[in-house]
């Protein structure tokens, strides 16, 4: 069997590295979890702290995120230019699309930065995914959603014994409702589990889920265009590029909706905490 060729770093290959074609005896390269490791840039994966791949997107990103606004609104106008428009734009419609349909005007405007920040954060690490070279939407590492996550919980427990006190949050947390009679210690129970354990959990998956495999699915198509360009595969892998150009084009909706709905879950959450328990 012939084995395909690959770079020095076996945790980094692409499609384009290998000489394995199909009908030369060799295996399809699938993508897998090893199409998600990065050697470190700086360091090495024992030590404690190192720098790889993924930190590095990251850094540009929020370096991107930061330059772009602070560009657009360093010197405000009356009359904005296009990038001060375009800016102005993102942030009018997280701010009173998000923010204030579901906090409100009067309780929203205090967190409108912060879920701005979000927004465009996440909406940056995923588009990393169809950005040449990179090719790679940190979001897909389920650390970084998990961080983003624990903030957002952090701000919302937070928030909640702020606003209700220490009796209030445990009825706001616990769902309590006396009309429950019997059921009430068990509808606790699993309010509470809900509330506090599977919510930031699954407010962090959803957006690393969809992330991880919008990759993995690019990266299928991707290796099967290049894999299948070989006799009678030439047909195949021209369907197969067409499913890479879908994909992209449908990762682009993907990569805006999932940061969407990270920062509307974000403002429920809030919400929730500034509400009133009934």
């Amino acid at each position: 069997m012939k084995e395909p060729a690959v770079s020095a770093d076996p945790t980094q290959v692409l499609a384009f590295e290998t000489d394995c074609h199909i009908f030369d005896g060799c295996g399809f390269p699938a993508p897998g979890l090893h199409s998600f490791l990065f050697e470190p840039i700086v360091g090495n994966a024992d030590d404690a702290v190192y720098f790889n791949k993924t930190m590095l997107l990251a850094l540009l990103g929020s370096i991107i995120i930061v330059g772009f606004f602070w560009a657009a609104f360093r010197k405000p106008k009356v009359v904005p230019g296009k990038l001060q428009m375009v800016a102005e734009t993102g942030y009018d419609f997280i701010r009173r699309g998000v923010v204030y349909e579901t906090i409100g005007k009067k309780e929203g405007e205090k967190y409108v930065p912060l879920v701005v920040s979000l927004f465009f954060f996440i909406w940056m690490m995923n588009l990393w995914s169809i950005v040449p070279l990179a090719q790679f939407p940190v979001t897909s590492i389920i650390s970084y959603p998990l961080v983003l996550a624990l903030i957002v919980y952090v701000l919302w427990v937070s928030l909640t014994f702020k606003r209700h006190g220490f009796v209030g949050a445990f009825k706001n947390f616990t769902g309590y409702d006396k009309s429950l009679g019997a059921v009430l210690p068990l509808s606790m129970t699993i309010e509470l589990f809900s509330n506090l354990l599977v919510r930031p959990f699954t407010h962090a998956v959803r957006l690393f889920a969809n992330m991880f495999a919008g990759h993995t699915l690019l990266l299928l198509f991707t290796i099967a265009s290049w894999y299948l360009l070989n006799g009678l595969g030439f047909a195949y892998a021209g369907v197969s590029f067409i499913m890479v150009i879908v994909m992209t084009a449908f990762e682009l909706f993907i990569q805006a909706l999932q940061a969407y709905v990270f920062v509307l879950l974000t403002c429920s959450f809030i919400q929730g905490a500034l509400a009133e328990h009934h």
